[in-house]
Protein backbone atom coordinates (compact mmCIF):
# COMPACT_ATOMS: atom_id res chain seq x y z
CA UNK A 1 0.00 0.00 0.00
CA UNK A 2 2.75 2.51 0.97
CA UNK A 3 6.37 2.33 -0.13
CA UNK A 4 9.23 2.30 2.35
CA UNK A 5 10.28 5.72 1.01
CA UNK A 6 6.82 7.15 1.81
CA UNK A 7 6.96 5.75 5.34
CA UNK A 8 10.43 7.27 5.91
CA UNK A 9 9.25 10.65 4.61
CA UNK A 10 6.27 10.57 6.92
CA UNK A 11 8.41 9.59 9.90
CA UNK A 12 10.75 12.49 9.12
CA UNK A 13 7.82 14.90 9.01
CA UNK A 14 6.45 13.51 12.30
CA UNK A 15 9.85 13.95 13.93
CA UNK A 16 10.08 17.52 12.67
CA UNK A 17 6.58 18.31 13.93
CA UNK A 18 7.38 16.76 17.30
CA UNK A 19 10.65 18.67 17.60
CA UNK A 20 8.94 21.94 16.68
CA UNK A 21 6.30 21.34 19.32
CA UNK A 22 8.86 20.51 22.00
CA UNK A 23 11.13 23.43 21.11
CA UNK A 24 8.85 26.43 21.14
CA UNK A 25 5.25 25.70 20.36
CA UNK A 26 4.11 24.26 23.68
CA UNK A 27 1.65 27.06 24.27
CA UNK A 28 0.34 26.98 20.71
CA UNK A 29 0.30 23.30 19.77
CA UNK A 30 -1.77 21.13 22.07
CA UNK A 31 -2.33 18.05 19.92
CA UNK A 32 -0.80 15.92 17.19
CA UNK A 33 -2.32 13.42 14.78
CA UNK A 34 -1.44 10.71 12.29
CA UNK A 35 -3.96 9.75 9.61
CA UNK A 36 -4.18 7.24 6.80
CA UNK A 37 -6.79 7.54 4.09
CA UNK A 38 -7.85 5.66 1.02
CA UNK A 39 -10.04 6.51 -1.94
CA UNK A 40 -10.34 5.33 -5.52
CA UNK A 41 -6.77 4.25 -6.35
CA UNK A 42 -5.41 6.91 -3.97
CA UNK A 43 -3.78 6.53 -0.56
CA UNK A 44 -2.90 9.38 1.80
CA UNK A 45 -0.62 9.58 4.83
CA UNK A 46 -1.08 12.76 6.86
CA UNK A 47 0.50 14.32 9.95
CA UNK A 48 -0.99 17.24 11.81
CA UNK A 49 -0.72 19.56 14.75
CA UNK A 50 -3.75 21.05 16.46
CA UNK A 51 -4.59 24.18 18.45
CA UNK A 52 -7.78 24.29 20.51
CA UNK A 53 -10.22 27.17 20.05
CA UNK A 54 -10.36 27.35 23.87
CA UNK A 55 -14.00 28.40 23.58
CA UNK A 56 -17.26 26.56 23.77
CA UNK A 57 -20.83 27.20 22.69
CA UNK A 58 -24.25 25.66 23.28
CA UNK A 59 -23.36 23.82 26.50
CA UNK A 60 -26.14 21.43 27.49
CA UNK A 61 -26.32 18.17 29.46
CA UNK A 62 -22.54 17.94 29.88
CA UNK A 63 -21.79 18.44 26.17
CA UNK A 64 -20.80 21.47 24.11
CA UNK A 65 -19.69 22.67 20.71
CA UNK A 66 -15.97 23.42 20.60
CA UNK A 67 -13.20 22.97 18.09
CA UNK A 68 -9.62 23.33 17.01
CA UNK A 69 -7.37 24.45 14.18
CA UNK A 70 -5.76 21.56 12.30
CA UNK A 71 -2.52 22.26 10.39
CA UNK A 72 -1.51 19.25 8.26
CA UNK A 73 1.03 17.98 5.77
CA UNK A 74 0.23 14.90 3.70
CA UNK A 75 1.62 12.64 1.01
CA UNK A 76 -0.91 11.49 -1.59
CA UNK A 77 -0.11 8.40 -3.67
CA UNK A 78 -2.18 8.31 -6.87
CA UNK A 79 -1.96 4.83 -8.44
CA UNK A 80 -3.65 5.40 -11.81
CA UNK A 81 -2.11 8.74 -12.79
CA UNK A 82 -3.60 10.24 -15.97
CA UNK A 83 -5.71 7.03 -16.12
CA UNK A 84 -2.70 5.01 -17.28
CA UNK A 85 -2.35 1.51 -15.77
CA UNK A 86 0.85 1.24 -13.71
CA UNK A 87 1.44 5.02 -13.75
CA UNK A 88 1.66 6.64 -10.31
CA UNK A 89 2.35 10.07 -8.82
CA UNK A 90 2.98 11.47 -5.36
CA UNK A 91 1.55 14.83 -4.33
CA UNK A 92 2.21 16.89 -1.21
CA UNK A 93 -0.78 18.49 0.49
CA UNK A 94 -0.53 21.32 3.04
CA UNK A 95 -3.80 22.16 4.76
CA UNK A 96 -5.32 24.36 7.42
CA UNK A 97 -8.77 23.56 8.71
CA UNK A 98 -11.04 24.85 11.47
CA UNK A 99 -12.75 21.77 12.93
CA UNK A 100 -16.02 21.97 14.90
CA UNK A 101 -16.61 19.24 17.48
CA UNK A 102 -19.66 18.28 19.57
CA UNK A 103 -18.12 16.64 22.62
CA UNK A 104 -18.26 16.12 26.38
CA UNK A 105 -17.32 19.19 28.41
CA UNK A 106 -14.42 17.10 29.79
CA UNK A 107 -13.17 16.65 26.19
CA UNK A 108 -13.15 12.86 26.81
CA UNK A 109 -15.39 10.18 25.35
CA UNK A 110 -17.43 10.05 22.17
CA UNK A 111 -17.60 13.02 19.77
CA UNK A 112 -18.77 13.99 16.29
CA UNK A 113 -17.05 16.62 14.19
CA UNK A 114 -17.26 18.44 10.91
CA UNK A 115 -14.94 20.81 9.08
CA UNK A 116 -14.10 22.66 5.91
CA UNK A 117 -10.61 24.00 5.26
CA UNK A 118 -8.09 25.03 2.62
CA UNK A 119 -5.49 22.74 1.04
CA UNK A 120 -2.66 23.41 -1.36
CA UNK A 121 -1.47 20.48 -3.50
CA UNK A 122 1.96 20.31 -5.08
CA UNK A 123 0.35 19.36 -8.45
CA UNK A 124 -3.11 19.28 -9.91
CA UNK A 125 -4.76 15.89 -9.43
CA UNK A 126 -5.55 13.63 -12.40
CA UNK A 127 -6.07 10.05 -11.29
CA UNK A 128 -8.44 7.26 -12.37
CA UNK A 129 -10.63 9.66 -14.34
CA UNK A 130 -10.97 12.05 -11.37
CA UNK A 131 -9.53 15.51 -12.05
CA UNK A 132 -9.00 18.60 -9.93
CA UNK A 133 -7.96 21.44 -12.21
CA UNK A 134 -6.45 23.64 -9.47
CA UNK A 135 -3.77 23.03 -6.86
CA UNK A 136 -5.93 24.94 -4.33
CA UNK A 137 -8.68 22.73 -2.93
CA UNK A 138 -11.26 22.83 -0.20
CA UNK A 139 -11.26 19.82 2.08
CA UNK A 140 -14.30 19.01 4.18
CA UNK A 141 -14.99 16.09 6.45
CA UNK A 142 -17.44 14.59 8.90
CA UNK A 143 -16.30 12.13 11.51
CA UNK A 144 -16.91 10.28 14.71
CA UNK A 145 -14.29 9.49 17.33
CA UNK A 146 -13.42 8.77 20.92
CA UNK A 147 -10.95 10.50 23.25
CA UNK A 148 -9.58 8.19 25.94
CA UNK A 149 -8.75 9.26 29.50
CA UNK A 150 -5.02 9.26 28.65
CA UNK A 151 -5.53 11.85 25.86
CA UNK A 152 -5.33 9.47 22.89
CA UNK A 153 -7.93 10.05 20.18
CA UNK A 154 -9.18 7.51 17.61
CA UNK A 155 -11.54 8.55 14.82
CA UNK A 156 -13.04 7.55 11.50
CA UNK A 157 -13.86 10.28 8.97
CA UNK A 158 -15.20 10.70 5.45
CA UNK A 159 -13.36 13.47 3.59
CA UNK A 160 -14.06 15.23 0.30
CA UNK A 161 -11.71 17.46 -1.70
CA UNK A 162 -12.95 19.88 -4.35
CA UNK A 163 -12.12 23.35 -5.65
CA UNK A 164 -15.72 24.41 -5.14
CA UNK A 165 -16.27 25.02 -8.86
CA UNK A 166 -13.50 27.62 -9.16
CA UNK A 167 -12.33 25.90 -12.35
CA UNK A 168 -13.42 22.84 -14.30
CA UNK A 169 -12.96 19.92 -14.43
CA UNK A 170 -13.66 19.42 -10.74
CA UNK A 171 -14.55 15.75 -10.19
CA UNK A 172 -13.77 15.81 -6.47
CA UNK A 173 -11.88 13.21 -4.48
CA UNK A 174 -13.49 11.22 -1.67
CA UNK A 175 -11.57 9.30 0.99
CA UNK A 176 -12.19 7.29 4.14
CA UNK A 177 -9.79 8.38 6.90
CA UNK A 178 -8.56 6.61 10.06
CA UNK A 179 -7.06 8.99 12.61
CA UNK A 180 -4.94 8.47 15.72
CA UNK A 181 -4.17 11.54 17.75
CA UNK A 182 -2.93 12.72 21.10
CA UNK A 183 -4.06 15.79 23.03
CA UNK A 184 -1.50 17.27 25.45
Amino acid sequence: MFSLQQVWKCLAVASALGAAQAASAQDFVNGTSFEVATGTRTQIVRFGVQHDFNRSWFESNGRHLSGYWDLTVADWRANYWHSIPGNSQNLVDIGITPVWRWENVSKKGLYVEGAIGAHLLSHTYDNDGRRLSTAFEFGDHIGVGYVFDNGFDAALKIQHYSNGGIKHPNSGVNTVVAKLGYHF
